[in-house]
């Protein structure tokens, strides 16, 4: 396999604090590649220090063949990024804003101009070609960010958290044009907080926590690997009542969390017989997804 990233033992701290602690990955051509974790688990310092921003304590980071950070300035010029918050130049135009950036990479305009229409459609923008930034929706805001991070054709696209903040259907079109990149033979290293995301768009993923990868593999490989393969959740005030007293004689494993109860199991059958005795409770089955692996390997309490 061709990998385009390579990062071996990276660490960093800050503050006498191990935000990267000895995190190893290889990232191949042509696929899309999650970090998953909670709040201050060290993705955006992984993607940074990925990225040459800043310098790991100690490792070894290749991009594109290049070491880094001491060459991060002739690898980026084949990286596109799509930075956690919108920094669109609110004085300039959407098209504007797409040829001061490729200006950035030493692109002549006549070279920007002739990747303009397909930009513009690619992030169904061409309609807005004259507008300035602040009349965009969110949405549209986020697209051009994206066609912005393509100015230069790059081989690697990193993107931070590309779809907070945004309504479904806006969400769903950049799912789209993601997916669109790596038929292209485009890599994308991509953090979110959405697990639905991660399981569409993903072919591999790593979960970190506390600055360490605790799982790796694809979202299929994640869930057989790390969960039961039946989910049955029970609501209701007197589901925790109902769990203390039930809920281990038909489950290998469950877990409350408020009115909640989350009940894993490998065969629903005896469990759902049991919940027909309790009609005064409410409850769902599903097959097990991401969500419930993040959940198991980073617990449910807030991260802030």
């Amino acid at each position: 396999m061709n990998s385009v990233i390579r990062a071996e033992n990276l660490l960093k701290i800050y503050a006498g604090q191990r935000v990267v602690d000895g995190i190893s990955l290889a990232i191949v051509r042509g696929e899309c590649f999650g970090l998953l974790g909670p709040n201050g688990a060290g993705k955006t310092t992984t993607l940074r220090l990925l990225l040459g921003l800043i310098a790991p304590d100690s490792g070894h980071i290749e991009l594109l063949n290049h070491a880094i950070p001491g060459n991060a300035r002739e690898a980026r010029l084949r990286v596109g990024v799509v930075p956690q918050m919108d920094n669109l130049d609110p004085d300039f135009t959407v098209a504007e804003n797409l040829m001061v950036y490729g200006r950035y990479f030493g692109m002549t305009d006549a070279s920007i101009e002739a990747r303009l229409p397909e930009l513009l459609e690619f992030a169904n923008l061409t309609h807005k070609r004259d507008v300035k930034v602040p009349t965009l929706s969110g949405g549209m805001k986020r697209r051009l960010t994206l066609a912005r991070a393509l100015v230069n054709d790059p081989d690697v696209i990193f993107l931070d958290e590309p779809t907070t903040g945004l309504d479904p259907q806006a969400r769903h079109l950049i799912w789209q044009r993601l997916r669109e990149l790596t038929a292209r033979g485009k890599t994308l290293v991509l953090t979110t907080h959405f697990m639905d995301e991660a399981e569409r768009l993903c072919h591999r993923l790593a979960v970190m926590d506390n600055g360490r990868i605790i799982s790796q593999g694809s979202p299929r490989e994640l869930i057989a690997d790390n969960i039961e393969p039946q989910v049955v959740e029970v609501f209701g005030e007197q589901a925790a009542d109902w769990a203390k007293n039930h809920a281990a004689n038909h489950t290998e494993r469950f877990e409350t969390s408020g009115e909640s109860v989350f009940c894993y199991v490998r065969d629903a059958h005896p469990l759902l017989l049991e919940l027909q005795q309790h009609p005064e409770l409410r409850y769902v089955h599903r097959p097990a997804n991401l969500e419930d692996v993040f959940l198991k390997l980073t617990g449910r309490e807030m991260r802030e």
